[in-house]
Protein backbone atom coordinates (compact mmCIF):
# COMPACT_ATOMS: atom_id res chain seq x y z
CA UNK A 1 0.00 0.00 0.00
CA UNK A 2 1.14 3.49 -0.77
CA UNK A 3 0.10 6.38 1.38
CA UNK A 4 -1.71 9.20 -0.33
CA UNK A 5 0.07 12.49 -0.05
CA UNK A 6 -2.13 14.86 1.92
CA UNK A 7 -2.60 18.06 -0.01
CA UNK A 8 -2.76 21.14 2.19
CA UNK A 9 -4.73 24.05 0.78
CA UNK A 10 -4.47 27.59 2.10
CA UNK A 11 -7.20 30.17 1.48
CA UNK A 12 -7.15 33.84 2.44
CA UNK A 13 -10.13 36.19 2.73
CA UNK A 14 -9.07 39.83 2.74
CA UNK A 15 -11.57 42.11 4.50
CA UNK A 16 -9.45 45.29 4.63
CA UNK A 17 -11.92 47.89 3.28
CA UNK A 18 -14.97 47.00 5.45
CA UNK A 19 -12.75 46.59 8.53
CA UNK A 20 -11.19 50.05 7.96
CA UNK A 21 -14.69 51.54 7.84
CA UNK A 22 -15.58 49.65 11.05
CA UNK A 23 -18.71 47.99 9.61
CA UNK A 24 -17.24 44.48 9.64
CA UNK A 25 -16.32 42.57 12.81
CA UNK A 26 -13.43 40.17 12.18
CA UNK A 27 -13.82 38.32 15.49
CA UNK A 28 -17.43 37.37 14.81
CA UNK A 29 -16.58 36.41 11.19
CA UNK A 30 -13.77 34.12 12.37
CA UNK A 31 -16.09 32.56 14.96
CA UNK A 32 -18.80 32.14 12.30
CA UNK A 33 -16.39 30.25 10.04
CA UNK A 34 -15.19 28.16 12.97
CA UNK A 35 -18.77 27.20 13.88
CA UNK A 36 -20.09 26.63 10.35
CA UNK A 37 -17.34 24.89 8.36
CA UNK A 38 -18.29 21.27 7.81
CA UNK A 39 -15.74 18.45 7.86
CA UNK A 40 -17.05 15.06 6.73
CA UNK A 41 -20.60 16.45 6.77
CA UNK A 42 -20.54 17.68 10.38
CA UNK A 43 -20.19 21.19 11.74
CA UNK A 44 -17.95 21.86 14.73
CA UNK A 45 -15.71 18.98 13.67
CA UNK A 46 -12.60 20.89 12.52
CA UNK A 47 -10.01 18.84 14.42
CA UNK A 48 -6.60 18.93 12.75
CA UNK A 49 -8.06 18.99 9.24
CA UNK A 50 -9.03 22.67 9.15
CA UNK A 51 -7.28 25.56 10.89
CA UNK A 52 -8.58 29.14 10.97
CA UNK A 53 -6.26 32.02 11.83
CA UNK A 54 -5.98 35.79 11.51
CA UNK A 55 -2.53 36.62 10.09
CA UNK A 56 -3.48 40.31 10.00
CA UNK A 57 -6.30 42.14 11.72
CA UNK A 58 -8.19 42.45 8.44
CA UNK A 59 -7.85 38.97 6.94
CA UNK A 60 -8.73 35.37 7.70
CA UNK A 61 -6.62 32.40 6.65
CA UNK A 62 -8.15 28.93 6.37
CA UNK A 63 -5.72 26.01 6.03
CA UNK A 64 -7.30 22.68 5.15
CA UNK A 65 -5.99 19.14 4.74
CA UNK A 66 -9.38 17.68 3.88
CA UNK A 67 -10.95 18.08 0.45
CA UNK A 68 -12.01 21.71 0.69
CA UNK A 69 -13.25 24.07 -1.99
CA UNK A 70 -12.64 27.77 -2.37
CA UNK A 71 -16.26 28.15 -3.46
CA UNK A 72 -17.46 26.83 -0.06
CA UNK A 73 -15.61 29.67 1.67
CA UNK A 74 -17.27 32.18 -0.66
CA UNK A 75 -20.67 30.67 0.17
CA UNK A 76 -20.04 30.93 3.93
CA UNK A 77 -18.77 34.51 3.58
CA UNK A 78 -21.90 35.52 1.66
CA UNK A 79 -24.11 33.87 4.30
CA UNK A 80 -22.30 35.81 7.03
CA UNK A 81 -22.75 39.10 5.13
CA UNK A 82 -26.47 38.35 4.66
CA UNK A 83 -26.85 37.71 8.39
CA UNK A 84 -25.13 41.02 9.17
CA UNK A 85 -27.34 42.80 6.55
CA UNK A 86 -24.22 43.85 4.64
CA UNK A 87 -24.92 41.75 1.55
CA UNK A 88 -26.41 44.76 -0.31
CA UNK A 89 -23.22 46.80 0.06
CA UNK A 90 -20.32 44.34 0.01
CA UNK A 91 -19.47 41.65 -2.50
CA UNK A 92 -17.03 38.76 -2.40
CA UNK A 93 -14.70 38.63 -5.40
CA UNK A 94 -11.62 36.62 -6.30
CA UNK A 95 -8.43 38.19 -4.99
CA UNK A 96 -5.12 38.80 -6.71
CA UNK A 97 -3.62 35.50 -5.54
CA UNK A 98 -4.98 32.16 -6.71
CA UNK A 99 -6.52 31.04 -3.42
CA UNK A 100 -7.84 34.31 -2.07
CA UNK A 101 -11.01 36.36 -1.90
CA UNK A 102 -11.52 40.05 -1.24
CA UNK A 103 -14.49 41.91 0.17
CA UNK A 104 -15.23 45.01 -1.90
CA UNK A 105 -18.00 47.55 -1.98
CA UNK A 106 -20.53 47.65 -4.78
CA UNK A 107 -20.16 50.70 -7.02
CA UNK A 108 -22.96 52.89 -5.73
CA UNK A 109 -21.66 56.14 -7.23
CA UNK A 110 -22.96 55.37 -10.73
CA UNK A 111 -26.54 54.91 -9.50
CA UNK A 112 -26.44 58.19 -7.53
CA UNK A 113 -25.21 60.13 -10.58
CA UNK A 114 -28.01 58.70 -12.71
CA UNK A 115 -30.65 59.74 -10.16
CA UNK A 116 -29.35 63.34 -9.99
CA UNK A 117 -29.21 63.58 -13.79
CA UNK A 118 -32.93 62.89 -14.17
Amino acid sequence: RTKKKVEIKKFVINCAKPVEDEIFDMASFTKYLHDRIKVNGKTGNLGDDVKISNPTESSVEVTAKAPFSKRYLKYLTKRFLKGQTLRDYIRVIAGTQKNSYELKYFNVHNEEEEETAE
